[in-house]
């Protein structure tokens, strides 16, 4: 299940969306986010999820390896999908003692469920095709205006970066202290809810041990290559706006419109 999560991880390839800008990527999946939360009904969610999996065809990338990050996130989504199942009033369906299903509780549940899914897939993406370096680019040089007022938007930029970057090896790392702790023994997996979350405490502090010293390591080595911020730092590959970058503009503009036109489709098959 560690090995599952994909966020913050980097898929090597050249198509049309790898070769982007790493600011059109990261305006792009801003504005997937905001309208995701901007539809109101299924036909949004079906045209938002037509577009995500033009391109996932477009990034090449293997969609099992897309929706294996779906497995490490199971459990929030299942959570939220059973609390909006079982918590909003409405036409009961069905009703045992406190609980109950209503019709309008289906609905929410199937919203929230879909969302979160195409929520996750989307931000996903970003990382899966853009390097490390590429998104600090692209970070700083769109926060760059914000420099002028006093806003250190290089570190910004490369304090999200590191952090992104740092998921997958953090995910490693228990991964190692998990089958450490399993061949001396330890046992996550049987017990009630409590006692495995008792059980983690193992896994826990070994864990921010490793993290503290990751991070000095880092900061060691960004001394060692005298690191002192953004100020009169160069870059060794500029970032430019291409031809594609434009297109993708003019799709997102589009996509945006028609987005918000769905939201006035009143007809429901469900």
């Amino acid at each position: 299940m560690i090995r599952d999560i994909t966020l913050g991880q980097y898929y090597p390839g050249n198509s049309v969306i790898h070769r982007l800008d790493a600011r059109t990527k990261i305006i792009a999946t801003l504005l997937y986010i905001i309208e995701l939360f901007i539809v109101n009904n299924f036909w949004g969610f079906l045209i938002a999820g037509a577009a995500l999996a033009a391109v996932i065809a477009l990034s090449r990338v293997p969609a099992r390896f897309i929706f294996r990050g779906l497995t490490a996130v199971f459990l929030i989504i299942a959570f939220t999908v059973i609390l909006n199942l079982f918590m909003v009033d409405g036409r009961v369906l069905w009703q045992w003692k406190f609980l109950k299903i209503t019709y309008e509780g289906i609905w929410r549940a199937a919203f929230m469920g879909v969302r979160l899914v195409l929520l996750i897939i989307g931000t996903s993406m970003m990382t899966l095709t853009t390097k490390p370096v590429e998104l600090t680019d692209g970070l700083e040089k769109l926060m760059s205006p914000l420099s002028k007022i006093g806003v250190p938007s290089h570190e910004i930029a490369l304090m999200m970066t590191i952090a992104l970057r740092f998921i997958p090896t953090l995910m490693e790392e228990t991964d190692k202290i998990i089958k450490a702790q399993q061949a001396r023994g330890a046992d996550f997996e049987s017990g009630n809810l409590f006692q495995r979350a008792a059980k983690l405490i193992p896994i826990l502090i070994p864990l921010f041990i490793s993290s503290f010293r990751i991070a000095q390591e880092l900061a060691l080595a960004m001394e060692a290559r005298c690191y002192h911020g953004g100020k009169g730092r160069t870059r060794m590959n500029e970032i430019h706006f291409h031809r594609g970058d434009a297109i993708a503009a003019v799709l997102m503009v589009i996509y945006l419109a028609v987005i918000i036109g769905s939201r006035f489709i009143t007809f429901n098959p469900f």
